[in-house]
C-alpha cells in the first residue's frame, strides 16, 4: 500500500529556503490563501492607483518592513501591490483575449477579426507589430529590459538579457519546435542547440557505458548493432545492399525502401520530439539577432486560417516599450469558512488571473511575505508549452558575477531581489513551480 501511494504522490517539497528558484514559465492563475485577510489588497483609492502606476513607470523601489501589523492601512504596500500586478502588450485588441495564443482559437472564434479579409490592414499590423519587436530587442541589448515574450499561435519564443538565467550573453528560447521549424532556422543560418535531447542522449550514452561489459557477455553477437532495441540507422548505401536480390532474379518481387523511406527513418529520432518539452531549441549570442529577422520574415508565424489568421504574435514584456500597451493583471479576494476540529474556521484567497511574468510572480510574493505576517501559501496554474523554459541552459555560468549583473542590469525595471532571482542559473527543468507555501519566512515547493 505505502509503495502504490509513494508511485501516485506528487513530488516531495524542498527543504525549507529563505528564496525560492527562478520559474520562466508564464502563470495563467495564482491562487494565495491566508489565515491573515487580504483586504489590503481590495479598493484601492484613486491616489494609490495612480502611484503605483507611476512607480512601476519610474522602477521605484519599494522596500517594506518584515512585518506590517495593519496591512489595509499601509499605503506603500496597497502602491506596490498595483505596481507589481503590471505589464506591458502588444497589440492591444480590447475585444480579443491575447493570452495564451497557443490553443486559443475556440476563445476567439466568433469575435471581430476585421483583418483577416483585409490585406492591406494585415500589412499595417504586422509592421506596427515589427517596429514594437525591434523596440524590445534594442532594449534588451542596451539591458533596459531583462527579458520578454513572443507568443506565436504554434510556439512561444522567451529572449533574455545577458546576465540572466546563469548566462554572460543573450540568449533566446523557442518551445515547442517542429522539424521544419528547426529546418527553416538552419537554412537561415540560425546556430542553436536542442539542451534536453542533448542531455537525454549523455545521459544514455553514460548508461550503455556503464553497461557495456554486461550487454556484450549477455546479448548475442548479431543482435549488438542494434542497442535497446532500437531500428538500426540506415545507412548511404542502403540500395547497394539490395543488390544481391538482382543475382537472384527476385528484384522485382522484393518491395525495396525508396529515398523517402530511408530519410524519414534517419529523421525518426529529430521528429519524435516534436511538438514535446524537449523540442526547446536555444538561440546564444549574436545568433539572436539572427532569429529576430528570421520570426519578422517568417510567414508561417502568423495564421493563415483559422480565428487566429492575419492576427500577429502576442508581445509581453515587464517593462515600456514602443508600441505597448500598459495592462493590469486582475486581482480579488475571497472569503470562505473552511471545516475544522472545532467548527468551521475563516480561510481568506488573494486570486490573480492574466499573464503572470516570472518578476510579477516574484513581486508578489515579496509583498506577500509582510502582508501575511510571512504565512501564506500558493497554487500557481502553468501555462504548459512554457515550462520548459526552466530548462538550463548549457555551458551556463554558474559563477557568474551576481555584482556584475546587477551592475550590468540597473535600469531594467526589476527590483534588486528579483533581479538577483532572475540571475540564478534554472534549477526546473522542465517542470515549473505548481505548490508555494511561506511558513516562519521561509519557503518550500513543489514542482
Amino acid at each position: 500500500k505505502d509503495l502504490h501511494l509513494s508511485a501516485v504522490e506528487p513530488e516531495a517539497p524542498s527543504s525549507p529556503n529563505h528564496e525560492f528558484p527562478a520559474d520562466w514559465s508564464i502563470k495563467t492563475r495564482l491562487l494565495f490563501m491566508s489565515s491573515q485577510p487580504f483586504t489590503w489588497a481590495e479598493h484601492l483609492k484613486a491616489q494609490e492607483e495612480a502611484q503605483g502606476f507611476a512607480q512601476h513607470c519610474r522602477a521605484t523601489e519599494t522596500n517594506l518592513p518584515q512585518s506590517i501589523q495593519e496591512p489595509k492601512l499601509s499605503t506603500e504596500l496597497r502602491c506596490a501591490f498595483q505596481q507589481s500586478l503590471v505589464y506591458w502588450l502588444h497589440p492591444s485588441l480590447p475585444w480579443l483575449q491575447l493570452f495564451p495564443r497557443i490553443g486559443a482559437d475556440r476563445k476567439i472564434v466568433g469575435k471581430a477579426t476585421p483583418w483577416s479579409q483585409d490585406e492591406a490592414l494585415r500589412q499595417v499590423l504586422m509592421s506596427d507589430w515589427s517596429v514594437s519587436f525591434m523596440s524590445l530587442y534594442n532594449l534588451l541589448k542596451a539591458k533596459l529590459c531583462p527579458y520578454f515574450y513572443v507568443c506565436t499561435y504554434q510556439f512561444t519564443v522567451l529572449f533574455r538579457a545577458a546576465g540572466l538565467a546563469g548566462s554572460d550573453i543573450t540568449t533566446a528560447v523557442i518551445c515547442p519546435t517542429t522539424r521544419g521549424l528547426r529546418e527553416a532556422m538552419r537554412n537561415e543560418g540560425i546556430e542553436f542547440s536542442l539542451p534536453l535531447v542533448e542531455e537525454s542522449r549523455t545521459r544514455k550514452q553514460k548508461n550503455s557505458e556503464g553497461n557495456l561489459e554486461a550487454e556484450v557477455a549477455n546479448i548475442p553477437e548479431e543482435c549488438n548493432s542494434e542497442e535497446g532495441g532500437e531500428e538500426p540507422v540506415p545507412s548511404d548505401d542502403d540500395e547497394e545492399s539490395f543488390s544481391w536480390l538482382e543475382e537472384m532474379g527476385v528484384q522485382d518481387n522484393v518491395k525495396k525502401p525508396d529515398a523517402i523511406s530511408i530519410k524519414l527513418r534517419k529523421e525518426k529520432h529529430e521528429v519524435q520530439v516534436d511538438h514535446k518539452p524537449e523540442s526547446l531549441a536555444l538561440v546564444k549570442g549574436t545568433n539572436t539577432f539572427t532569429l529576430l529577422n528570421f520570426l519578422i520574415n517568417c510567414k508561417s508565424l502568423v495564421a493563415v486560417a483559422g480565428p487566429q489568421a492575419g492576427l500577429p504574435p502576442t508581445l509581453l514584456s515587464p517593462v515600456a516599450f514602443r508600441g505597448g500597451t500598459m495592462q493590469t493583471l486582475k486581482a480579488r479576494s475571497i472569503n470562505a469558512k473552511a471545516r475544522a476540529q472545532l467548527g468551521y474556521e475563516d480561510i481568506f484567497s488573494l486570486e490573480i488571473v492574466g499573464p503572470i511574468l516570472p518578476h510579477s510572480l516574484h513581486s508578489l510574493t515579496m509583498l506577500l511575505k509582510p502582508a501575511q505576517k510571512g504565512a501564506f501559501s500558493a497554487v500557481f496554474y502553468t501555462h504548459e508549452p512554457t515550462a520548459a523554459f526552466n530548462t538550463n541552459l548549457d555551458n551556463a555560468n554558474p559563477a557568474l558575477n551576481k555584482e556584475a549583473v546587477c551592475k550590468d542590469l540597473p535600469t531594467c525595471g526589476l527590483h534588486p531581489k528579483t533581479l538577483d532571482q532572475l540571475s540564478q542559473c534554472p534549477t526546473l527543468g522542465k517542470s515549473s513551480i505548481r505548490i508555494l507555501e511561506m511558513k516562519d519566512y521561509t519557503y518550500t515547493w513543489r514542482s
